[in-house]
């Protein structure tokens, strides 16, 4: 399939990722993620490599957009919001309990 990324026209194949992405280490992942054969990639790695462009001259959203035409399973991590932190008092009150559970 074609596929234009950072301005430029790449024609990729599910089984050429798949070889290209063979032997390389997958990074830890901090936001967009593809998995090929049972990794877990960031997305811009996987660009990185298969465009063998710098990260910065693309978005992930091109990326991820032209992997799962092909055929791949792309995440996007949202950060959950963080809870509340409970007061002193609440803290307490949540340990003891309601009157009603007793």
């Amino acid at each position: 399939m074609r596929f234009v990324i950072a301005r430029y026209p790449f024609d990729l194949e599910k089984s050429e990722v798949e070889e290209k992405m063979k032997g390389v280490k997958a990074e830890p992942v901090t936001g967009a993620s593809v998995i090929i054969s049972r990794r877990t990639y960031p997305v811009k790695q996987v660009g990185e490599v298969i465009t063998r462009q710098d990260r910065r001259d693309f978005t992930a959203a091109e990326v991820t957009r032209a992997l799962t035409r092909l055929g791949f399973t792309c995440r996007d991590l949202s950060v959950p919001a963080p809870a509340p932190a409970l007061t002193p008092l609440q803290a307490a009150s949540a340990l003891l309990g309601s009157p009603a559970d007793a």
